[in-house]
């Protein structure tokens, strides 16, 4: 492989000057060589900065530029250490590996260099390796390394395939030019000259860790360019295994063998070069080597590609969405590799493996197997009836069978030809049988997908393939989201996941339609990315879509019903009293019927849990079930035997057995208790506050509050529960405190005794969203509140600290809701503002001045952004009035604006 080549001298030399800065270094003394080279490199940087920064789309000439001055400074070190140790009689060659050796280098990569040496030259060439590395190193460049002669060359890539692969594109950039030809000889003879199977399994078993590390996904919504699914590095494993397997040099001889059409190798062409200028942009903007494509750098790359908004989709949405579509492009290209890799070498590339395997099938209706999988039997098969481009895969999920790569490549060469049967109706039977399969539809509807098939037969699906949504809460694109709720919801029927959803699993044999719930799931959020209320606009999608898809009137006004309020439950059960009558009653009256709730809730788990690792806990599991049983109690009305009165009965039955008190000290502590209480609490959380009283009671006329913190491990969170007498401002104290400690509250119940008494469960977390499960971290916590509650001044608002860069990325513009009938007896103020420490005290704060009471308060967070509701009363505890609500809204807005201020000022 040559080096980098640019038309003219004057291009190289803008870049660097090697004779010049050789002249600088051939007059400086040993300790000014570092800087003078160091000053070298950063003004490369800055001259092929300047070059992308007027061609933005142009990464591979950035990468190949970087090449060429990485060449210079490695040649201007050598030359330097030579000449300083008066040259060595030793022949020694200077070759560059893997990136270095393509000659494709991102502006902040690793160098990786190979010393060769003739052999037993070891030690008298180890000074001048040394000294070069030495030079190298003062520019604070990684120098990724080794020292061998050609045996060892030759013996270390037969025994690691990683050291194999780096030699494969290795090339000479100084000195002894014929030493390192004649191991290259050796190495191509051993090597490349014959196919090494294990060579190719190995860099697919290599690709599939790497995938696994990465998130196993090409659809994150911060995507790693290099080593992401779908990224650089799949391209270059294509390359090296082509070069290994099937004798291809250059990206070109994947036509010359006939492995890539003439177009698929355009859009080999295509993604590479955009991948090459975003990581290039990366490293620019990162100014070091990054790779993660974080929320942090979109915005600014995007702007560097000269992506502008358009109607309902950001620049930044346009450029991500660019992105997903080439890292789609990566993932069809493999498969076409894979399967001319299965057809020449007889190997089973699998990656499109169902996870089961069932029989062999006893009626294929045309379609063939080969050597297990489903494929076709010529290639005008698809194109003579396009509804075989469903059946295609209709026939997988019904047979539990994979889809052999070849069809995957003539599917995606047919696909614009099921434009003609899209409103066939054997198409659309055979389409709803691949979306309700009860076995893995989720790798089934995967595989069309990446056909195109999907998309064109869905043409509304389509609009959203690949459609990123630039948030920090959802970690996939909405067509990965809605595919990966589909498989968790068929999980769910199949009974896999009843441990962590008992109630949706024994509730899917109630259910009256169970494709109704399937196509709620499959349009929920189709409507993304168009601008206005997705919800809306996808209950119209859902009365086109759902008649074509052969439902009947009533289904269709189900699903329409679904999408539309696919957010009403969460929204409900994080935002909302639970506990108060008036949440349950209007939650009921917008629901309607049982059927509906049913559905309601496992389309909300499985659109909650999609969303990525990490949004679906304990906690959330606990509000929805408290929320449906509710609910349920009340649609049914006279069916169930228990009311509000008898719910609370039993929940003081059940806890009075636990404790075993003696009768008058059991009925102090339940008439001292709201009815709200009764209810809005877990059993074990009423059995610790009985306890947590009882004590504090039992020191005769000590007042002083009563702060516990115990760790709750399945709801990834610590509960703080104060017991204290009731005072002005309380709620900030305890918020205030807990932030003083770092702590976040996720949810907080705020009970006030009939004798004065507060009583208050608090659910909180640490920075990294996680309980303290350390003792000592716990206490102080503790000490936290009780110096805050304690304090005879009002503790001072915290700070809003500095935003992490990730978030920072986003804006969000703060609103206050006032909901006066959302409660009988409370007004509800929800907040919408930018998450950050100091938040939720600010907002306490911001009430107490203007002297309003909180009843409870319920916290959700969104990726940046936090969502706090409270319910609140008056000094003279009635709701607000229209005056007080108002000047309270513009409180609250001058809470969050003030933190904002700070944090733009920091």
């Amino acid at each position: 492989m040559s080096a980098p080549r640019f038309h003219l001298v004057a291009d190289r030399r803008a870049i660097i000057d090697r004779r010049a800065v050789g002249e600088r270094l051939a007059q400086a003394d040993r300790n000014a060589r570092g800087a003078i080279l160091k000053a070298g490199l950063a003004d490369g940087r800055r001259e092929i900065a300047r070059r992308l920064s007027q061609e933005p789309a142009r990464g591979r000439t950035a990468a190949a530029s970087m090449a060429y001055l990485a060449d210079q400074i490695v040649r201007l070190s050598f030359d330097a250490a030579s000449g300083a140790l008066g040259d060595p009689n030793e022949s020694i060659a200077l070759v560059g590996l893997g990136g270095t050796g393509r000659g494709e280098m991102a502006p902040y990569s690793d160098v990786d260099l190979l010393f060769l040496v003739p052999k037993g030259a070891h030690g008298t060439l180890a000074p001048l390796v040394e000294a070069t590395l030495y030079l190298l190193w003062q520019m604070d460049w990684k120098v990724g390394h080794a020292i061998r002669d050609a045996d060892e060359v030759l013996a270390s890539s037969a025994e690691d395939i990683s050291v194999r692969t780096a030699f494969m594109e290795s090339r000479w950039i100084w000195g002894d030019q014929s030493l390192f030809e004649q191991t290259r000889q050796r190495f191509d003879k051993d090597f490349l000259e014959k196919q090494d199977r294990d060579f190719v399994a190995a860099k697919m078993a290599e690709r599939d860790e790497r995938h696994r590390r990465m998130g196993d996904s090409r659809y994150l919504v911060e995507p790693n360019v290099k080593d992401g699914k779908g990224g650089l590095r799949d391209l270059q494993t294509l390359r090296w295994i082509a070069k290994q397997a099937l004798a291809v040099e250059s990206n070109s001889g994947f036509v010359e063998k006939c492995i890539f059409s003439e177009a698929e190798y355009r859009r080999f062409e295509r993604a590479e070069r955009f991948f090459w200028a975003v990581r290039c942009h990366l490293h620019f903007a990162a100014g070091r080597h990054e790779e993660r494509l974080g929320f942090d750098y979109q915005r600014q790359i995007a702007q560097r590609m000269h992506y502008s908004e358009r109607p309902g989709k950001s620049a930044v949405e346009r450029f991500m969405h660019f992105y997903f579509l080439q890292a789609k492009a990566v993932g069809d290209l493999t498969g076409v590799f894979l399967a001319q890799l299965d057809d020449r070498l007889g190997a089973r590339g699998r990656r499109f493996a169902l996870p089961t395997f069932r029989r062999r099938p006893s009626k294929l209706n045309g379609f063939c197997l080969d050597r297990g999988r489903l494929s076709v039997p010529g290639d005008d098969f698809l194109a003579e009836k396009p509804v075989r481009l469903i059946e295609l895969f209709a026939l997988a999920a019904r047979e539990g069978l994979e889809v052999h790569p070849k069809a995957m490549r003539l599917a995606a060469r047919d696909a614009r030809l099921v434009d003609r049967v899209r409103d066939d109706p054997q198409a659309n039977a055979l389409f709803l049988e691949v979306l309700t399969c009860k076995n893995h539809p989720d790798v089934v509807l995967r595989w069309m997908n990446e056909a195109g098939v999907f998309g064109r037969f869905v043409p509304d699906f389509g609009r959203v393939v690949a459609q990123m949504q630039f948030d920090m809460y959802h970690h996939y694109t909405v067509d990965e989201h809605t595919i990966r709720a589909i498989g968790l919801l068929a999980a769910i029927e199949r009974g896999e996941l009843a441990k962590d959803h008992p109630l949706s699993t024994a509730l899917f044999r109630q259910l009256g339609s169970r494709r109704v719930l399937y196509v709620a799931v499959l349009l929920h959020d189709i409507a993304k990315g168009r601008g206005g209320d997705h919800s809306e606009i996808g209950a119209e999608i859902a009365l086109e879509l759902c008649p074509r898809f052969g439902l009947d009137a009533a289904e269709t006004e189900t699903v329409a019903w679904l999408v539309r309020n696919h957010l009403l439950m969460s929204r409900t059960a994080q935002r909302r009293d639970i506990s108060d009558p008036t949440t349950i009653a209007d939650f009921a009256e917008a629901v309607q019927s049982p059927e509906r709730l049913r559905l309601l809730l496992m389309l909300t788990v499985v659109d909650t849990r999609a969303v990525g690792p990490g949004t679906w806990n304990d906690w959330k599991r606990r509000l929805l079930r408290q929320l449906y049983d509710s609910a349920e109690e009340r649609l049914r009305l006279g069916h169930k035997q228990r009311g509000r009165s008898e719910r609370i009965a039993l929940r003081q039955q059940e806890l009075r057995e636990e404790l075993d008190w003696p009768p008058a000290t059991w009925k102090a502590h339940a008439r001292r208790l709201p009815e709200s209480y009764w209810l809005a609490e877990p059993l074990a959380w009423q059995k610790s506050n009985a306890l947590q009283i009882a004590n504090a009671e039992a020191r005769i006329g000590d007042l002083e509050p009563s702060v516990i913190a115990e760790d709750e491990p399945e709801l990834a969170a610590t509960r703080i529960s104060i017991f204290s007498p009731d005072r002005v401002g309380l709620f900030y104290r305890i918020s205030a405190g807990l932030a003083s400690a770092g702590a976040s509250i996720i949810d907080a119940r705020i009970h006030t005794s009939r004798d004065g008494m507060a009583l208050d469960n608090l659910l909180v977390h640490n920075s990294q969203r996680l309980a303290y499960a350390d003792r000592r971290l716990r206490n102080r916590l503790v000490r936290a509140v009780e110096k805050a509650i304690t304090s005879e001044n009002l503790p001072l608002p915290p700070s809003a600290g500095p935003l992490e860069p990730r978030s920072a990325a986003f804006h969000i513009a703060p609103s206050v809701i006032v909901a006066p009938r959302a409660s009988n007896r409370t007004t509800v103020v929800e907040v919408n503002a930018r998450d950050r420490s100091g938040l939720l005290a600010r907002l306490a704060l911001a009430i107490h001045t203007e002297g309003h009471q909180v009843h409870s308060a319920h916290i959700a967070t969104y990726g940046e952004r936090a969502v706090d509701t409270f319910y609140l009363t008056n000094a003279q505890g009635r709701k607000l009035t229209a005056e007080e609500a108002e000047k309270l809204r513009a409180a609250l807005l001058g809470a969050a604006a003030e933190a904002t201020s700070e944090r733009d000022a920091a």
